[in-house]
Protein backbone atom coordinates (compact mmCIF):
# COMPACT_ATOMS: atom_id res chain seq x y z
CA UNK A 1 0.00 0.00 0.00
CA UNK A 2 1.40 3.40 -0.97
CA UNK A 3 2.00 6.21 1.49
CA UNK A 4 -0.53 8.50 -0.26
CA UNK A 5 -3.32 10.14 1.74
CA UNK A 6 -5.48 7.45 3.29
CA UNK A 7 -8.81 7.20 5.02
CA UNK A 8 -8.12 5.43 8.31
CA UNK A 9 -10.62 3.97 10.78
CA UNK A 10 -9.27 3.64 14.34
CA UNK A 11 -11.18 1.55 16.88
CA UNK A 12 -10.50 2.16 20.55
CA UNK A 13 -9.72 5.77 19.62
CA UNK A 14 -10.75 7.00 23.06
CA UNK A 15 -8.22 4.69 24.70
CA UNK A 16 -4.56 5.33 25.45
CA UNK A 17 -2.82 4.06 22.31
CA UNK A 18 -5.86 4.69 20.12
CA UNK A 19 -5.89 8.40 20.88
CA UNK A 20 -2.19 8.77 20.13
CA UNK A 21 -2.68 6.81 16.90
CA UNK A 22 -5.46 9.14 15.75
CA UNK A 23 -3.21 12.16 16.27
CA UNK A 24 -0.28 10.48 14.54
CA UNK A 25 -2.35 9.68 11.46
CA UNK A 26 -3.74 13.22 11.39
CA UNK A 27 -0.19 14.58 11.60
CA UNK A 28 0.71 12.35 8.63
CA UNK A 29 -2.02 14.04 6.59
CA UNK A 30 -4.53 11.20 6.62
CA UNK A 31 -8.30 11.40 7.03
CA UNK A 32 -9.18 9.69 10.31
CA UNK A 33 -12.41 8.19 11.59
CA UNK A 34 -12.11 7.79 15.36
CA UNK A 35 -14.43 5.22 16.92
CA UNK A 36 -14.94 4.79 20.64
CA UNK A 37 -17.37 5.02 23.54
CA UNK A 38 -16.13 8.04 25.51
CA UNK A 39 -18.06 11.12 24.31
CA UNK A 40 -15.70 13.66 25.91
CA UNK A 41 -12.62 12.03 24.37
CA UNK A 42 -14.34 11.84 20.99
CA UNK A 43 -15.17 15.54 21.17
CA UNK A 44 -11.49 16.33 21.78
CA UNK A 45 -10.48 14.24 18.77
CA UNK A 46 -13.16 15.92 16.67
CA UNK A 47 -11.75 19.32 17.62
CA UNK A 48 -8.35 18.13 16.38
CA UNK A 49 -9.69 17.20 12.95
CA UNK A 50 -10.95 13.62 13.18
CA UNK A 51 -14.36 12.36 12.17
CA UNK A 52 -15.89 10.50 15.10
CA UNK A 53 -18.27 7.62 15.68
CA UNK A 54 -19.62 6.89 19.16
CA UNK A 55 -20.29 3.16 19.10
CA UNK A 56 -19.21 -0.18 20.48
CA UNK A 57 -17.71 -2.72 18.09
CA UNK A 58 -20.98 -4.53 17.41
CA UNK A 59 -22.67 -1.24 16.53
CA UNK A 60 -19.72 -0.12 14.42
CA UNK A 61 -19.74 -3.38 12.47
CA UNK A 62 -23.29 -2.68 11.29
CA UNK A 63 -22.48 0.81 10.00
CA UNK A 64 -21.55 1.79 6.44
CA UNK A 65 -17.92 2.90 6.78
CA UNK A 66 -15.59 3.83 3.96
CA UNK A 67 -11.90 3.43 4.79
CA UNK A 68 -8.66 2.21 3.27
CA UNK A 69 -7.13 1.04 6.56
CA UNK A 70 -8.61 -0.33 9.77
CA UNK A 71 -6.54 0.08 12.95
CA UNK A 72 -8.13 -2.23 15.50
CA UNK A 73 -6.84 -1.13 18.89
CA UNK A 74 -10.05 -1.54 20.91
CA UNK A 75 -9.68 -4.22 23.57
CA UNK A 76 -10.41 -5.22 27.13
CA UNK A 77 -6.94 -5.23 28.69
CA UNK A 78 -6.82 -6.35 32.30
CA UNK A 79 -4.94 -8.92 34.38
CA UNK A 80 -8.27 -10.18 35.71
CA UNK A 81 -11.82 -10.71 34.51
CA UNK A 82 -14.30 -13.29 33.31
CA UNK A 83 -13.83 -15.23 30.08
CA UNK A 84 -17.22 -14.06 28.79
CA UNK A 85 -16.04 -10.44 29.05
CA UNK A 86 -12.68 -11.03 27.37
CA UNK A 87 -14.29 -13.13 24.64
CA UNK A 88 -16.95 -10.53 23.91
CA UNK A 89 -14.48 -7.63 23.73
CA UNK A 90 -11.40 -9.23 22.20
CA UNK A 91 -12.56 -12.26 20.23
CA UNK A 92 -16.13 -11.45 19.17
CA UNK A 93 -15.10 -7.80 18.76
CA UNK A 94 -12.32 -8.79 16.37
CA UNK A 95 -14.69 -11.04 14.43
CA UNK A 96 -17.05 -8.07 14.07
CA UNK A 97 -14.20 -5.96 12.68
CA UNK A 98 -13.32 -8.72 10.20
CA UNK A 99 -16.95 -8.62 9.02
CA UNK A 100 -16.76 -4.84 8.70
CA UNK A 101 -13.48 -4.96 6.76
CA UNK A 102 -14.87 -7.61 4.40
CA UNK A 103 -18.18 -5.87 3.79
CA UNK A 104 -16.65 -2.40 3.43
CA UNK A 105 -13.71 -3.68 1.38
CA UNK A 106 -11.16 -2.14 3.70
CA UNK A 107 -7.87 -3.11 2.16
CA UNK A 108 -5.52 -3.31 5.15
CA UNK A 109 -6.32 -4.53 8.66
CA UNK A 110 -3.77 -3.56 11.34
CA UNK A 111 -4.35 -5.34 14.64
CA UNK A 112 -2.93 -4.26 17.99
CA UNK A 113 -2.15 -7.50 19.78
CA UNK A 114 -0.09 -7.94 22.94
CA UNK A 115 3.34 -9.39 23.84
CA UNK A 116 1.71 -10.70 27.00
CA UNK A 117 1.20 -13.81 24.86
CA UNK A 118 4.94 -14.49 25.36
CA UNK A 119 4.55 -14.59 29.16
CA UNK A 120 6.08 -17.57 30.90
CA UNK A 121 7.39 -18.48 34.32
CA UNK A 122 11.00 -18.13 33.18
CA UNK A 123 13.38 -15.49 31.88
CA UNK A 124 13.06 -14.76 28.14
CA UNK A 125 15.57 -12.51 26.37
CA UNK A 126 15.32 -11.40 22.75
CA UNK A 127 11.90 -12.97 22.18
CA UNK A 128 11.02 -13.24 18.50
CA UNK A 129 7.55 -13.05 17.00
CA UNK A 130 7.21 -16.81 16.53
CA UNK A 131 8.09 -17.60 20.18
CA UNK A 132 4.47 -17.99 21.29
CA UNK A 133 2.89 -20.82 23.26
CA UNK A 134 -0.46 -21.09 21.44
CA UNK A 135 -1.93 -23.02 24.37
CA UNK A 136 -0.90 -20.52 27.06
CA UNK A 137 -3.35 -20.27 29.93
CA UNK A 138 -1.38 -17.72 31.96
CA UNK A 139 -4.43 -15.43 31.90
CA UNK A 140 -7.77 -15.11 30.17
CA UNK A 141 -6.62 -11.88 28.54
CA UNK A 142 -3.68 -13.71 26.96
CA UNK A 143 -5.98 -16.49 25.77
CA UNK A 144 -8.30 -13.92 24.16
CA UNK A 145 -5.47 -12.18 22.28
CA UNK A 146 -4.12 -15.50 20.98
CA UNK A 147 -7.60 -16.42 19.76
CA UNK A 148 -8.05 -13.01 18.13
CA UNK A 149 -4.78 -13.46 16.22
CA UNK A 150 -5.91 -16.92 15.09
CA UNK A 151 -9.20 -15.49 13.84
CA UNK A 152 -7.39 -12.85 11.82
CA UNK A 153 -4.90 -15.23 10.24
CA UNK A 154 -7.76 -17.58 9.33
CA UNK A 155 -9.74 -14.68 7.84
CA UNK A 156 -6.70 -13.71 5.77
CA UNK A 157 -6.26 -17.28 4.52
CA UNK A 158 -9.96 -17.44 3.61
CA UNK A 159 -9.80 -14.19 1.66
CA UNK A 160 -12.11 -12.32 4.03
CA UNK A 161 -9.47 -9.63 4.53
CA UNK A 162 -6.94 -8.63 1.90
CA UNK A 163 -3.94 -7.45 3.93
CA UNK A 164 -3.13 -8.07 7.60
CA UNK A 165 -0.42 -6.66 9.86
CA UNK A 166 -0.20 -7.48 13.58
CA UNK A 167 1.76 -5.39 16.10
CA UNK A 168 2.68 -6.44 19.63
CA UNK A 169 3.76 -3.28 21.52
CA UNK A 170 5.29 -3.95 24.92
CA UNK A 171 4.56 -2.03 28.12
CA UNK A 172 3.14 1.26 26.88
CA UNK A 173 4.16 4.33 28.88
CA UNK A 174 3.34 7.97 28.40
CA UNK A 175 1.13 10.86 29.43
CA UNK A 176 -2.41 9.56 29.85
CA UNK A 177 -1.34 6.01 30.77
CA UNK A 178 -4.40 4.55 32.53
CA UNK A 179 -2.78 1.36 33.75
CA UNK A 180 0.94 0.66 34.07
CA UNK A 181 2.36 3.54 36.12
CA UNK A 182 -0.88 4.13 38.07
CA UNK A 183 -0.79 0.51 39.22
CA UNK A 184 2.80 0.88 40.43
CA UNK A 185 1.92 4.10 42.26
CA UNK A 186 -1.00 2.37 43.97
CA UNK A 187 1.15 -0.63 44.94
CA UNK A 188 3.87 1.65 46.33
CA UNK A 189 1.33 3.47 48.48
CA UNK A 190 -0.12 0.25 49.84
CA UNK A 191 2.51 -2.21 51.04
CA UNK A 192 5.15 -1.69 48.39
CA UNK A 193 5.96 -2.84 44.86
CA UNK A 194 7.04 -6.51 44.89
CA UNK A 195 10.70 -6.91 43.92
CA UNK A 196 12.29 -10.21 42.98
CA UNK A 197 16.04 -10.72 42.86
CA UNK A 198 16.58 -7.10 43.78
CA UNK A 199 14.76 -5.87 40.68
CA UNK A 200 17.57 -7.01 38.41
CA UNK A 201 15.28 -8.72 35.88
CA UNK A 202 15.55 -6.84 32.58
CA UNK A 203 12.38 -5.60 30.89
CA UNK A 204 11.26 -3.68 27.80
CA UNK A 205 8.78 -0.82 27.60
CA UNK A 206 7.53 1.38 24.76
CA UNK A 207 6.85 5.10 24.70
CA UNK A 208 3.28 5.33 23.42
CA UNK A 209 4.32 7.87 20.77
CA UNK A 210 6.61 5.24 19.24
CA UNK A 211 3.83 2.63 19.21
CA UNK A 212 1.54 5.11 17.46
CA UNK A 213 4.24 5.78 14.89
CA UNK A 214 4.59 2.03 14.33
CA UNK A 215 0.87 1.87 13.51
CA UNK A 216 1.30 4.56 10.85
CA UNK A 217 4.18 2.60 9.34
CA UNK A 218 2.17 -0.65 9.47
CA UNK A 219 -0.66 1.02 7.58
CA UNK A 220 1.44 1.46 4.44
CA UNK A 221 4.61 -0.64 4.58
CA UNK A 222 4.90 -3.13 1.68
CA UNK A 223 5.04 -6.25 3.85
CA UNK A 224 3.83 -9.81 3.45
CA UNK A 225 0.17 -10.30 4.44
CA UNK A 226 -0.10 -11.69 7.96
CA UNK A 227 3.21 -10.26 9.13
CA UNK A 228 3.68 -9.85 12.89
CA UNK A 229 5.99 -7.34 14.59
CA UNK A 230 7.29 -6.75 18.09
CA UNK A 231 7.41 -3.09 19.11
CA UNK A 232 9.47 -1.67 21.99
CA UNK A 233 11.76 1.26 22.65
CA UNK A 234 14.74 -1.05 22.16
CA UNK A 235 16.18 0.06 25.52
CA UNK A 236 15.93 -2.86 27.97
CA UNK A 237 16.28 -1.82 31.62
CA UNK A 238 16.55 -3.61 34.98
CA UNK A 239 13.06 -3.48 36.45
CA UNK A 240 14.13 -1.84 39.70
CA UNK A 241 16.17 0.83 37.92
CA UNK A 242 13.26 1.60 35.61
CA UNK A 243 10.88 2.13 38.51
CA UNK A 244 13.43 4.31 40.33
CA UNK A 245 13.71 6.52 37.24
CA UNK A 246 9.95 6.92 36.94
CA UNK A 247 9.40 7.71 40.60
CA UNK A 248 12.32 10.14 40.65
CA UNK A 249 10.84 11.97 37.65
CA UNK A 250 7.50 12.16 39.46
CA UNK A 251 9.11 13.49 42.62
CA UNK A 252 8.08 10.42 44.60
CA UNK A 253 9.95 7.84 46.65
CA UNK A 254 8.95 4.27 45.77
CA UNK A 255 8.35 1.66 48.43
CA UNK A 256 9.47 -1.85 47.62
CA UNK A 257 8.53 -5.18 49.10
CA UNK A 258 11.01 -8.04 48.94
CA UNK A 259 9.10 -11.26 48.40
CA UNK A 260 9.78 -14.95 47.87
CA UNK A 261 8.87 -16.04 44.35
CA UNK A 262 7.75 -19.54 45.31
CA UNK A 263 5.49 -18.28 48.07
CA UNK A 264 3.92 -15.54 45.96
CA UNK A 265 3.42 -17.87 42.98
CA UNK A 266 1.56 -20.37 45.14
CA UNK A 267 -0.49 -17.59 46.72
CA UNK A 268 -1.40 -16.23 43.27
CA UNK A 269 -2.89 -19.60 42.28
CA UNK A 270 -4.94 -19.66 45.49
CA UNK A 271 -6.11 -16.07 45.08
CA UNK A 272 -7.28 -16.70 41.53
CA UNK A 273 -9.40 -19.64 42.69
CA UNK A 274 -10.95 -17.64 45.52
CA UNK A 275 -11.59 -14.46 43.54
CA UNK A 276 -13.19 -16.42 40.70
CA UNK A 277 -16.02 -17.13 43.15
CA UNK A 278 -16.49 -13.50 44.19
CA UNK A 279 -18.80 -10.91 42.58
CA UNK A 280 -17.91 -9.57 39.17
CA UNK A 281 -15.29 -6.82 39.11
CA UNK A 282 -13.45 -7.91 42.26
CA UNK A 283 -9.79 -8.16 41.28
CA UNK A 284 -7.20 -10.08 43.33
CA UNK A 285 -4.18 -8.12 44.58
CA UNK A 286 -2.02 -10.12 42.16
CA UNK A 287 -2.32 -13.02 39.72
CA UNK A 288 -0.05 -15.62 38.12
CA UNK A 289 0.39 -13.23 35.19
CA UNK A 290 1.25 -10.33 37.51
CA UNK A 291 3.88 -12.40 39.30
CA UNK A 292 5.41 -13.62 36.03
CA UNK A 293 5.55 -10.06 34.69
CA UNK A 294 7.26 -8.71 37.81
CA UNK A 295 9.59 -11.62 38.52
CA UNK A 296 11.08 -12.62 35.18
CA UNK A 297 13.18 -10.87 32.57
CA UNK A 298 11.55 -10.40 29.19
CA UNK A 299 12.92 -8.43 26.25
CA UNK A 300 11.72 -8.47 22.67
CA UNK A 301 13.64 -8.64 19.41
CA UNK A 302 12.46 -5.71 17.25
CA UNK A 303 14.82 -6.34 14.33
CA UNK A 304 11.96 -7.44 12.06
CA UNK A 305 10.04 -4.20 12.66
CA UNK A 306 13.18 -2.22 11.98
CA UNK A 307 14.02 -3.99 8.74
CA UNK A 308 10.52 -4.44 7.28
CA UNK A 309 8.51 -1.52 8.66
CA UNK A 310 11.37 0.96 8.87
CA UNK A 311 10.54 1.36 12.57
CA UNK A 312 12.90 3.35 14.76
CA UNK A 313 11.87 4.74 18.15
CA UNK A 314 11.82 8.54 17.93
CA UNK A 315 11.01 9.23 21.59
CA UNK A 316 13.86 7.91 23.78
CA UNK A 317 12.98 6.29 27.08
CA UNK A 318 14.57 9.16 29.03
CA UNK A 319 12.30 11.64 27.26
CA UNK A 320 9.24 9.47 27.81
CA UNK A 321 10.01 9.26 31.52
CA UNK A 322 10.57 13.02 31.67
CA UNK A 323 7.18 13.69 30.06
CA UNK A 324 5.38 11.35 32.45
CA UNK A 325 7.08 12.92 35.46
CA UNK A 326 6.39 16.47 34.33
CA UNK A 327 2.72 15.71 33.70
CA UNK A 328 2.36 13.94 37.05
CA UNK A 329 3.88 16.83 39.01
CA UNK A 330 1.85 19.48 37.18
CA UNK A 331 -1.39 17.54 37.66
CA UNK A 332 -0.79 17.47 41.41
CA UNK A 333 -0.30 21.22 41.52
Amino acid sequence: MSAERRRVLVTGATGFLGGYAVREFLAAGDEVIASGRNPAALERLRSEGAETIEADLAQLAAMPVQADVLIHSAALSSPWGRWSEFHEANVAGTEAMIDLAQRSRIRRFVFVSSPSIYSARRHRIGVREEDVDPESRMSLYIRSKIEAERLLQAALAAGRIEELVILRPRGLIGVGDPSLIPRFIAASRRRGIPLFDGGRNVVDVTCVENAARALVLAASAPVAPGSVYNITNGEPQPFGDLLDRFFDAMGETPRYLTVDLRVLSALAVLLEKVYALLPRGTEPPFTRYTVATLAYAQTLDISRARSELGYEPTVPLAEGIRRVGEHYRSSRG
